[in-house]
């Protein structure tokens, strides 16, 4: 494909996620070096257009949807080519960085599943979870970014920040889960701090539910904490967005903390203020020979520079 479609391609998937993740999209045109962001964001697009097939539109024609795109998304990685833009754009970029088909292979089968999440009976059925859908997931975009350390380590690295991202993403998310009838926490958690289903659905302020609350985010940030070790395997120039993604989270779970059982009655959210500070915290100044003007940059595929939605 010429120059001028690949750019489109990129800029397409820049505008989805702006549109849709605006804070992720932020942080990528912030953080990460000028020649690595339009592949960032189309990492990052890939996924959250395959999770908006599933999760929009009437529940009866999901899995047809879901199917369809699963269809097509298995047509492109075998011949290399989409009518997709999207589509077409990770396609370049899996491509330009090496990252193994296997993963969006992985992703496509875990989401499959997850299309009647059937809940976790125990640790260990969360954990397969991740391994089939979250870390897959994860490394569309994560995988992309170059390293210091070998593939399988550097995937490793990743397993752990999927994991303490997942299990916060199901604390805030954790009130409106259970009233749509989805409960993310394993039965075995609830059974141990003597917590019920209907205690957590009526949003019930006891001993057990913010006895489970406080367990679960200790699991998270033990997680988060080991996950660290992602920052130190990547180049410096890559090293902010990830310590500001693991910040946001550990934010999140700051968040979780202070809210204890209210978790179960209302959405946790991040405060906007504190993000804008986590940014600048993260950022680190480059030297005047490493900031591209726009003359400098090029439009050939192989380095682009970053699409301007």
């Amino acid at each position: 494909m010429h120059a001028q479609g690949l750019r489109s391609d990129y800029t397409a998937a820049a505008r989805y996620l702006r549109r849709r993740e605006v804070a992720m999209w932020g942080a990528v045109r912030l953080l990460t070096p000028p020649e690595f962001q339009p592949h960032a964001l189309a990492g990052a697009t890939m996924l959250a257009f395959t999770d908006d097939v599933c999760d929009r539109g009437p529940v009866c024609g999901r899995r047809k949807r879901f199917e369809a795109w699963s269809g097509h998304v298995q047509s492109a990685l075998d011949t290399g080519t989409s009518s997709h833009p999207l589509l077409r754009a990770y396609l370049h970029s899996a491509h330009a960085y090496g990252l193994p088909r296997r993963w969006a292979d992985a992703y496509l089968a875990g989401t499959r599943i997850d299309l009647e999440f059937p809940g976790f009976t125990d640790e260990d059925d969360y954990q397969r979870y991740v391994e089939t859908l979250t870390w897959p997931g994860l490394m569309l975009s994560t995988g992309l970014t170059p390293h210091l350390v070998a593939d399988e380590d550097f995937a490793a690295s990743c397993r752990l920040v999927a994991d303490g991202l997942q299990r916060v993403d199901f604390l805030t998310d954790l009130a409106e889960d259970v009233r749509s009838g989805r409960l993310t926490l394993p039965l075995a958690d609830l059974d141990r701090h003597g917590v019920s289903r209907a205690d957590l659905e009526a949003g019930r302020d006891t001993l057990g539910v913010r006895a489970l609350i406080s367990e679960t985010a200790g699991r998270a940030r033990a997680t988060l904490t080991a996950a660290r070790r992602t920052v130190d395997e990547v180049p410096d120039a890559y090293r902010p967005v990830v310590r500001c993604l693991l910040g946001l989270y550990d934010h999140r779970l700051d968040q979780v903390m202070a809210a204890g059982a209210a978790a179960t009655r209302r959405p946790v959210r991040e405060d906007p203020l504190t993000c804008l500070r986590l940014v600048a915290r993260s950022r680190r100044p480059a030297l005047p020979s490493q900031r591209p003007s726009s003359d400098d940059r090029t439009d050939t595929p192989a380095q682009l520079s970053s699409p301007q939605p």
